[in-house]
């Protein structure tokens, strides 16, 4: 069954720090002095309204610590620019890297929060004068604003999606020399497209291999949104349409079960 209940009794995510960063992550926070496991990701790695995201999961399977550095509404940016998290990724045996989206991120159209890279902060002049009729100050949310461009201009659109492809390989490669240790790419591919694409968002199998070659592998693992299946889910009596949006408990193992299948061949082999 699900659990809708008052935002009293909803889960305690036990929220913290790791070193300087300003960043929230879900706890309780994990020792980083000993071997550890370090996963990097978006919402679906926090795991929200799910008592047990994936990476407490594969701690049960393998009896190593998970360092969860999922980052609700995060972005690629929000973790390469932060020294105190590429430390803790650089310090772990090995780290797991979610593929996230190209959306949430700064690029030659426009800027996004450093932190909650899902926050639009405002266009270039170059996206300023291809859409010269939209007045950007009507969005605070790049989703919208792309949702938005989309619709007005399909060929016109086609050029950001085409710079947002070309920064999101850039970005991948940085954050892969950032971390500068064995890590694996966790591609959680969404089966049922939304209006502006398929979720990673204008992330394709192409661009995924583009930036593969220094991985030491790549868990694809086909996802659903958890939509009207929210068994298991714990959420507020008004967050039940959030929740829909979210992964569900039996995704989180699905994952969890992939995932620790190659962590312990790789682990085992001393990667």
């Amino acid at each position: 069954m699900s659990y809708a209940v008052s935002r009293a009794d909803t889960l305690d995510y036990a929220p913290c720090h790791y070193g300087g960063s300003k960043l929230v992550f879900r706890g309780p926070a994990k020792s980083t002095d000993q071997d550890y496991v370090a996963v990097i990701g978006g919402t679906e790695t926090y795991g929200r309204f799910v008592a047990r995201p994936f990476s407490d999961l594969v701690e049960d399977r393998l009896n190593v610590p998970v360092v969860n550095l999922g980052c609700q509404h995060a972005g690629i940016d929000a973790f390469v620019f932060d020294p105190a998290i590429m430390s803790v990724a650089k310090g772990a045996r090995l780290t797991v890297l979610q593929v996230m989206g190209a959306q949430n991120m700064s690029n030659r159209f426009y800027r996004v929060h450093p932190r909650r890279n899902d926050r639009f902060l405002g266009p270039s002049d170059m996206l300023r004068s291809i859409y010269s009729e939209v007045d950007f100050t009507d969005f605070s949310f790049n989703r919208h604003m792309l949702s938005t461009l989309q619709m007005l201009s399909l060929d016109r659109f086609s050029l950001l999606r085409d710079e947002l492809r070309r920064a999101w390989i850039a970005r991948m490669k940085l954050i892969q020399r950032t971390i500068d240790g064995p890590f694996l790419l966790l591609w959680l591919r969404e089966e049922l497209p939304n209006g502006l694409g398929a979720e990673p968002l204008f992330v394709g199998a192409d661009m995924i291999a583009e930036v593969a070659d220094q991985a030491l592998d790549v868990i694809e693992v086909p996802v659903r949104r958890a939509g009207g299946d929210l068994e298991g889910m714990v959420y507020g009596a008004m967050q039940g349409s959030i929740a829909a949006q979210m992964l569900g408990v039996e995704t989180h193992h699905l994952i969890a079960e992939h995932l620790s299948k190659a962590l312990a061949e790789h682990l085992k082999t001393g990667a």
